[in-house]
């Protein structure tokens, strides 16, 4: 029998115990110690995550603001439209819920997968459209089964519109649904809480430059919501404030006009107030409808429109780049005058052609057997290109370019839409950096009548007209006019903007002043045009080589494919006295300046000046028909790279 050891057992008992409750004091500690630290020091930020899961920040979207132009017409505006739209969290089986509504309401395969998008980047208690822009009878369709579809309902929302169509597409722009890109530069610009909940954003035009003007502010509703996200009830509400609404310088009817007088040709016409840099009518033809960008294109429109040969995305105003041509003679004789190369009454012997001297190279005007002596003004008047060459060699290709750049060719204008070019005003450094070669020559006598290497946009050459215009002061051009607080009712008017002051001589100007009007008189390259005009038109045709033909050959559009034609240019100020608009056209593959680009002109100031409305549309005359080329064929094709060449390139740097 074993006999137990009362003292010591009792030692180890004892020992155990205290080492137990010792334990269990620590183990109190620890738990007391994290009860203090969430319940007391971290309090703050589990009571706010706790409020957060019971509450949520559901956005309250603005009303987006309205364009128009100066007088009152509407440009975009919103609309009301019945949706259907469906909140997950009060659905019985989502999937069971869009295949029931498919038998009232017609759900296409696009609106699923839309749906299923946005349903990813919402939460499950925001309504979330799944189809827009009902009819009257689907609405009435769904009402009578209403009480089928708990979580679903229909709800009025707004929809932008675009009244005019295409008429201002590239001006105006269009609304399109927030991307990814969009979403990254939002938080970059720290605007991504102001776009919580928004669909859909500027892309392009006005929509896009001025898009935090008309986007406003969004408000926030606080809802409470239940353990599995089902809304409660509304516990306060910040309402959202509505956009601007932005009024522009263009005028709606002028716009129609132009675009009218343009009829089935391509091409391009800017309109400027020469008095503040408005722009009162820009044309791009032809264009697109913007309504099909405001929900998704679909992919047969999408198609149409970037497969199409006529190019209707491309804004030709001032994306289109194209030799100058003869429009650039103004200047050209502007610069002989200010730099001392040429008085107005110096004359030279034009035989038809020119020679640098020492070579048998001939460089042809566009009349064969020349004009005869010829002085300044009689070079603008008839377009002589044996003028330009020799003058050109006499000034030397960088004092043109440092001249002309004053006049801003090879420079944005910076009008207040995106993705304006550049163009091209060559030198030597320009060339020597793009092509590594250096400069001929032959290549300064081509860029004396706007061609070669020249490229300018339509509103580069309105800007440099309002320029000569203005004799030298430039504004900045400017489609908006006015923004307006849909609240308030108060008017903001945006300043006219001067961007240069060019020094020019009063004499030279009234020397290349009085020649432009006389090319709208008889015997000028635009006297047809201007026939009858109750008002002096200052103007100047232009004709810009599309394709190189050789030395040999005489220029004959009947044998040349109708997208390799000549392109016809005009610019032109009225009254010349007292400059009201300035203007500048462009017809892609429309020949002679003063027989298809000039009537378009005529057309448009006509309306601006007398109210009076167009006939009928400019048509592009016969190949064969005879008329005056001016410099349709002066250069080599063995020394250039095409037009359409250069202007890819310039198209792919740009980008």
């Amino acid at each position: 029998m074993t006999r137990l050891n009362t003292h010591e057992d009792f030692q180890r008992f004892y020992i155990r115990t205290r080492i137990a409750a010792a334990g269990a004091a620590l183990l109190f500690l620890v738990l007391f110690g994290r009860f203090v630290w969430l319940q007391i020091i971290q309090y703050d930020r589990y009571h706010a995550l706790a409020e957060s899961n019971r509450i949520a920040l559901v956005p309250a979207l603005p009303s987006r603001g309205a364009i128009y132009d100066r007088n009152g017409a509407v440009l975009a505006h919103n609309f009301s439209a019945n949706t259907l739209e469906i909140t997950p969290a009060k659905t019985n089986g989502l999937e069971q819920t869009l295949d029931r509504l498919s038998a009232i309401v017609q759900i296409d395969l696009a609106d699923r997968k839309r749906f299923k998008r946005l349903l990813a980047e919402s939460k499950n208690f925001e309504s979330i459209p799944i189809r827009n822009k009902l009819t009257e009878e689907e609405v009435a369709r769904f009402a009578v089964n209403r009480y089928r579809f708990p979580g679903v309902e229909l709800r009025a929302r707004l929809f932008r519109q675009y009244p005019f169509g295409d008429s201002f597409a590239h001006v105006v722009g269009y609304i399109g649904r927030v991307n990814d890109k969009d979403i990254e530069a939002l938080q970059e610009s720290g605007q991504d809480a102001n776009y919580r909940g928004t669909d859909h954003m500027g892309k392009l035009g006005i929509e896009k430059t001025y898009e935090r003007w008309l986007h406003g502010q969004t408000g926030v509703e606080k809802v409470e919501v239940d353990s599995s996200g089902k809304a409660v009830r509304q516990l306060s509400r910040t309402p959202p404030m509505a956009g601007n609404n932005i009024h522009l310088n263009l005028d709606a009817k002028l716009q129609q006009v132009a675009e009218t007088s343009f009829g089935e040709l391509r091409g391009a016409l800017v309109a400027l107030d020469p008095r503040n840099g408005g722009v009162l009518a820009l044309v791009s033809k032809p264009g697109f409808d913007p309504n099909l960008f405001v929900d998704g294109i679909d992919p047969a429109s999408w198609r149409d429109l970037n497969d199409n040969p006529d190019r209707p995305l491309v804004n030709r105003a001032l994306r289109g780049v194209y030799p100058p041509g003869s429009t650039i003679k103004p200047f050209m004789a502007l610069a002989a005058l200010e730099l001392g190369v040429r008085k107005a009454s110096d004359t030279i012997s034009d035989p038809g052609y020119y020679s640098l001297p020492g070579s048998s190279h001939r460089y042809r005007d566009w009349k064969q057997g020349g004009h005869g002596m010829v002085d300044l003004k009689k070079s603008i008047v008839i377009s002589c290109d044996t003028y330009y060459y020799q003058l050109a060699h006499q000034m030397g290709i960088q004092r043109m370019h440092d001249f002309l750049d004053h006049f801003g060719f090879g420079r944005r204008t910076e009008i207040d839409l995106d993705g304006e070019m550049a163009g091209v005003l060559p030198s030597p450094a320009w060339k020597k950096k793009r092509f590594k070669q250096i400069w001929w020559p032959g290549e300064t006598i081509i860029a004396g009548i706007g061609q070669g290497y020249n490229l300018t946009t339509p509103m580069q050459l309105a800007v440099a007209t309002m320029a000569i215009a203005n004799d030298g002061v430039v504004f900045k051009p400017q489609l908006i006019r006015a923004w307006s607080d849909p609240a308030t009712g108060r008017v903001h008017y945006a300043a006219p903007q001067v961007i240069d002051r060019i020094k020019l001589n009063p004499e030279s100007l009234r020397v290349v002043k009085e020649a432009m009007v006389a090319v709208t008189q008889p015997g000028g390259t635009a006297s047809a045009a201007a026939a009858g005009a109750p008002y002096l038109i200052a103007g100047k045709t232009g004709t810009a080589q599309v394709v190189g033909i050789k030395q040999s050959e005489k220029y004959d559009a009947s044998r040349v494919s109708q997208r390799n034609r000549d392109h016809a240019l005009f610019i032109a100020f009225a009254p010349a006295d007292d400059p009201k608009i300035v203007i500048a056209v462009m017809v892609e593959n429309g020949g002679h300046g003063g027989t298809t680009a000039a009537p378009i002109a005529r057309e448009v100031m006509d309306y601006w000046l007398l109210g009076k409305l167009p006939n009928q549309p400019v048509s592009v005359p016969e190949p064969g028909t005879e008329e005056e080329q001016e410099d349709s064929s002066p250069a080599d094709e063995s020394t250039l790279p095409s037009v359409n060449a250069l202007r890819e390139e310039e198209l792919r740097n740009e980008r």
